[in-house]
């Protein structure tokens, strides 16, 4: 299926080798583990950001500073609505939330996030 040699085995047999195999399978799923890599390439950019501008657990940036940094407010791993009702997005352990249409409050979540969270 990969290569078109002709070969000896079994009667179902498919490919003629386990490269011929592993070739062919690789480029059926190339399409769609590009789009992963790609999600993962902007998650984990946004991560490194975050992770660059919190020098404790919290702190505050000027919206635009983030994105002069490259961070693409569009892809988060998860959100969490805090006790006072704020909610949070976050690239895995770090995190912002909008305080006004300029400020962000940055965080790191820890094993006592259930202090602030619900």
């Amino acid at each position: 299926m990969e290569c078109g040699d002709s070969f000896r085995g079994r009667s179902d047999k498919k490919f003629c080798c386990d490269q011929c195999r592993n070739t062919y399978n690789n480029r059926c799923t190339q399409e769609s583990n590009g789009f992963i890599r790609g999600i993962n390439h902007i998650l984990r950019k946004n991560r490194k950001i975050l992770e660059e501008l919190i020098p404790g657990d919290v702190v505050k940036v000027n919206k635009r500073k983030l994105y002069e940094k490259g961070f693409n407010f569009e892809f988060t791993t998860s959100t969490i609505t805090a006790k006072d009702g704020r909610m949070y997005s976050f690239c895995y352990e770090f995190g912002y939330v909008m305080l006004n249409e300029e400020q962000c409050q940055l965080v790191k979540r820890t094993d006592r996030e259930d202090e602030w969270f619900i």
